[in-house]
């Protein structure tokens, strides 16, 4: 159930929002239109848990004081559904780039689909994409990806609580994750795919609970954006 609010103080004290990003926003576009919506009040906003620009879903935005409570909200557990394209992989794990890698995907059974499932289900390792907004040596690594540099990946350890598949419907599989924090479902969809002798890539992606927090709660930007902006107009008590 979306909060109500009186008065636009309550967001300089502090307050937690739930947002449903858009498609191919960033996460700090997000940002930058709730914090515009403020001026010229100049209020402290941020994010807890970035989204690729292709992903929908799920932001939480944090302002005032609250944003000192930033890294607890981002440290959370995590919940996806997503829809992954098997018989092709892409640089970038997703649709920001073209499929390259062509593979055959009539000899995959349910079977051996959902019997994959099980190789990545509790604590694991991956290696972020190289196109990805992992910061090395005070430089994002889609930089160095996008200049054609060699770029040093390193495994992280993530946890899979959930991984489930819902609809298979060849190329296209659907599939829900829950996860820890840290975890690349983009990383994880082309990992299932090598574990099948096959390639894969990311086509659709959404956050639908971090936390406690769900996304069927969560204000679309310019609804909350209009909030905002409606309140500044009221006369102060």
């Amino acid at each position: 159930m979306k909060k109500t609010f009186s008065n636009i103080e309550e967001f300089a004290e502090g307050q937690l929002l739930l947002v449903n990003k858009p498609y191919k926003w960033t996460s700090f576009d997000v940002v930058g239109k709730i914090r515009n919506a403020f001026k010229p009040l100049k209020l402290k906003v941020g994010h807890a848990g970035t989204l690729d620009p292709l992903a929908t879903g799920l932001l939480i935005i944090c302002t005032g004081k609250m944003t000192k409570q930033i890294d607890s909200f981002q440290a959370e557990e995590k919940e996806y559904t997503g829809t992954m394209v098997l018989g092709a992989t892409t640089p970038t794990y997703d649709l920001e780039s073209e499929p390259e890698q062509q593979f055959a995907t009539s000899h995959l059974t349910e079977a051996q689909i959902k019997e994959a499932c099980k190789l990545f289900t509790g604590d694991i390792q991956q290696y972020p994409p190289a196109h990805s907004a992992i910061k090395i040596d005070g430089e994002r690594l889609y930089e160095k990806a996008r200049r054609g540099e060699e770029v040093e990946l390193r495994l992280r350890n993530v946890t899979i609580s959930e991984f489930e598949i819902t609809r298979i419907e060849l190329p296209e599989v659907d599939f829900r994750v829950v996860c820890s924090k840290g975890t690349y479902i983009r990383s994880l969809v082309n990992d299932f795919g090598k574990a099948l002798d096959n390639g894969a890539y990311l086509s659709r992606l959404r956050r639908t609970r971090s936390g406690s927090f769900n996304v069927a709660d969560a204000w679309e930007v310019m609804e909350i954006v209009n909030t905002i902006r409606d309140l500044k107009q009221l006369p102060k008590d």
